[in-house]
């Protein structure tokens, strides 16, 4: 019987978890597929890791992985992309926002033939205004100044075929925006609308500073633009400058009216060193991701691996 993989990041989600995976089992009852559930645990500070560990000895379908530390959604999202052994990998997440139900119409999908069938939200029951309106424009100028098109509402809520997951192994980059990745890789893909529902219990881990994180690696990972805003904006400055000398010409040898003040020059040095410091600000961004890179270091530590792939290694 063909596997399915659901690969789930977790935390600090105790009072999901439980729910989550009874949910799991009565979708996937039905479907005539063997299936693992990969918790992803990335340092939960709260019951999640003990939840987990009595679901495991209840249900051996049930593959935990615990993080030695916090290292993001995506990268817990990777990690359980890594080590997972099905014929089709599901990612989701745990908090009931990706409806268990649709996993039978992925699956359908994927039995038609694509290889990626990709979730779009259409909108979040609950969310706040300036939310909608943040992500909406946020999408709108990325795909500005983008070379690869990334769909609005996109989530991490999709299927991949096995192929799809082996080439996706390939992409070791440490600021990951995993959307854009799958969107770029090709294959055969189609897409599914959903309305997320609001989460079963506790409230998201995506705080501001982590959105910001995350809206910067998916611009700065598909698209140079930024380095060049240096050239407009000198190009800009330039023609300032040369406009700025016309008028002092004129009002020196024109109009007789030269009175020195320091307003102008303080305006100007003002002026040209905050466009400056932008510029040198996102050359330091494009730096420091190199930076990460060629350091080379593991993407993610694991403290407790997958139980199966550990018993293989015993016995392998």
């Amino acid at each position: 019987m063909r596997l399915i993989s659901i690969v789930v990041p977790v935390f600090n989600e105790e009072d999901n978890i439980r729910h989550f995976y009874a949910a799991i089992c009565e979708t996937m009852a039905p479907l005539a597929y063997d299936f693992e559930l990969i918790f992803v645990d990335d340092g939960s500070r709260d019951k999640s890791r003990a939840i987990l560990r009595e679901l495991e000895d209840m249900d051996s379908r049930v593959q935990p992985i615990f993080l030695a530390r916090n290292f993001g959604h995506q990268l817990a999202l990777t990690c359980g992309l890594d080590h997972a052994d099905g014929d089709a990998v599901v990612t989701m997440d745990g908090d009931m926002q990706h409806p268990p139900e649709l996993i039978p119409v992925l699956i359908r999908n994927w039995e038609q033939g694509f290889e990626v069938v990709q979730t779009i939200r259409k909108t979040t029951e609950g969310v706040s205004v300036v939310k909608k309106l943040t992500s909406y424009y946020y999408y709108k100028v990325l795909n500005l100044i983008s070379s690869v098109y990334i769909q609005e509402g996109g989530s991490d809520f999709r299927l991949m075929d096995h192929i799809v997951v082996k080439a996706f192994r390939r992409y070791r980059e440490h600021a990951r925006f995993i959307r854009g990745m799958v969107g770029a890789m090709g294959y055969r893909q189609t897409q599914i609308e959903f309305v997320a529902p609001p989460r079963f219990a506790g409230v998201s881990k995506f705080s501001p500073r982590k959105m910001v994180n995350f809206a910067l690696d998916g611009i700065l990972a598909y698209s140079t633009l930024p380095l060049r805003f240096g050239l407009y904006g000198g190009m800009f400055c330039g023609l300032l400058s040369f406009i700025l000398l016309l008028h002092v010409l004129f009002t020196k040898y024109i109009a007789n009216d030269a009175v020195p003040g320091w307003a102008t020059i303080t305006g100007c040095i003002l002026f040209f060193g905050g466009i400056q410091l932008i510029i040198l600000g996102i050359i330091g961004e494009y730096i420091g991701r190199i930076f990460e890179e060629v350091k080379n270091r593991p993407l993610y530590l694991i403290a407790r691996g997958k139980p199966k792939d550990e018993t293989r290694e015993r016995h392998g």
